[in-house]
């Protein structure tokens, strides 16, 4: 029975002293204590357990969240989820663990992450959260993590407002404002319509007095003989025009077809 149990003992031991260090993790040997600089970058790795610790530092990009009540610009506090992208340097794999342990994420990341968010949303008003502002927040947030973490090793990807919660006077305020601002829109068409009528109508009265001009210029006293002359031809020869007695004025006929 002892010599089964042994077997047993020597089994699960070799069973437990081979490890995989996958693809977007980097392992580290420590052995009695103290790790070794050369880190384990990928594949199968045996150790003996009872001298030999195998520690994984995940080095894939990972998303973090955070949910916090920020301060604004105006002295408001809002709620905002921010998210944090980043990732750890393969190369400061070690360093991070030493200097942080395993809690690495809590102690160097989210601690930094909550305290830079405030100091960065203080600097801006409530509806610059909001709306057109957000982009300048995200680069602000993470240039400021890089500052703070870039040096021991963390790679910070990206900064991500995932939603503001504003209060409920301030939201009521942005609604009026946008109300505002399309209904100055509509009146700014309705203007410019009513101006481009009124041009059309110059146009169209000028169009008409140039035309009277025209009328006008031509019944002069040399244009009325003319048509008087042209209108003396016709006449006389017409079928039904006998006799045409005229002062030089005004023509008229007697006589007619029978």
């Amino acid at each position: 029975m002892r010599k089964v149990k042994i077997v047993l003992l020597i089994a699960l031991a070799a069973f437990a002293s081979c490890t995989i260090v996958r693809p977007g993790e980097v392992g580290m040997i420590q052995k009695v204590g103290v790790i070794k600089p050369q880190p384990i970058l990928g594949g199968a790795k045996a150790y003996n357990p009872f001298v030999t610790k195998i520690i994984k530092v995940n080095v894939r990009v990972t998303e973090v969240f955070s949910k916090l009540i920020v301060p604004t610009k105006e002295g408001l506090s809002i709620d905002a989820e921010i998210s944090l992208l980043y990732h750890i340097n393969p190369d400061s794999a070690k360093a991070v663990y030493v200097r942080f342990g395993q809690n690495f994420e809590e102690v160097a990341i989210m601690t930094n992450f909550r305290a830079t968010t405030r100091e960065i949303t203080a600097r801006y008003y409530a509806t610059e959260l909001y709306s057109t502002e957000r982009e300048k927040i995200e680069s602000a947030i993470k240039e400021q993590m890089i500052l703070a973490v870039n040096k021991y090793g963390f790679v910070i990807d990206a900064v991500l407002l995932k939603d503001i919660v504003l209060p409920d006077q301030i939201t009521k305020a942005i609604q009026n404002k946008v109300q505002a601002q399309q209904e100055a829109l509509q009146m700014e068409y309705i203007i410019q319509k009513q101006q481009r009528e009124a041009e059309r109508m110059i146009v169209e009265a000028e169009g008409i007095k140039k035309s009277q001009e025209i009328i006008n210029s031509a019944m002069t006293e040399a244009g009325l003989k003319y048509k008087y002359i042209d209108m003396m031809k016709h006449l006389s020869t017409s079928p039904n025009a006998k006799v045409i007695i005229t002062n030089g004025e005004v023509p008229i006929m007697v006589g007619g077809e029978k």
